[in-house]
């Protein structure tokens, strides 16, 4: 069974360090990369070909949601967990938009982090109890949208299993698909909604009270 593929962007040298001793402690993951910034994130991810990316969102040169957009441009099929030391609704959000998969707290305990890579690298998201609270407030507020976007059934059924935070290998047992159907109709769901990852899907999704 391969390995989960894992680089981290921090700069704060202690806190790479003991992220990297975390990920190094767990038989299937692979720690392929760590670095104290962003400024060489495309030929860093070039190189080190990871499934999962651990972003600091306040870097020095590149902040991490922008180094998030690069990476979503080139590499759409990267998992981003962002990871920082206050909850703010902006940074939330912008990382949500910028293509994040999860969003979680500094003072994370090692085993939830363990846990929020794991659902990640699985085609999942992952918030933290506040933020998710916060996210799903914020979209209940959204001015109901009168875009109309035409999904078959099958893709309605789909999206709201990504809504309901499930898993590519959940949908798969849920629906009984194959990974192959279910990437085919993901792919059609963020043409139909113009995005390019499951984070922003899941957005539009509530905010336009698609399903």
């Amino acid at each position: 069974m391969a390995r989960t593929r894992i680089i981290i962007f921090e700069d704060n040298n202690e806190l790479r360090e003991s992220l990297s001793m975390i990920i190094e402690s767990v038989p299937d993951f692979e720690l392929v990369g760590a670095f104290p910034h962003a400024r060489r994130v495309i030929p860093n991810v070039e190189q080190t070909k990871p499934d999962v990316v651990l972003m600091d969102i306040n870097m020095p040169g590149i902040s991490g949601i922008d180094a998030v957009k690069e990476i979503h441009a080139r590499f759409p099929e990267v998992r981003v967990l962002m990871q920082t030391v206050f909850d703010e609704d902006d940074k939330v959000f912008a990382s949500i938009c910028a293509g994040a998969s999860g969003y979680i707290l500094k003072n994370t305990p090692p085993e939830r982090v363990l846990q929020a890579i794991r659902e990640v690298a699985e085609g999942g998201a992952f918030f933290t109890p506040g933020i998710a609270r916060k996210v799903l407030m914020s979209f209940q507020q959204q001015p109901e949208s009168s875009e109309y976007v035409d999904l078959t059934e099958k893709e309605k059924q789909i999206l709201q299993q990504l809504v309901n935070g499930h898993s590519y290998k959940k949908i798969v047992e849920e629906l009984f698909i194959s990974y192959e159907t279910v990437h085919s109709h993901l792919k059609k769901i963020y043409e139909k909604l113009h995005v390019n990852s499951k984070s922003q899907a899941v957005a539009k999704a509530i905010r336009n009270k698609l399903v």
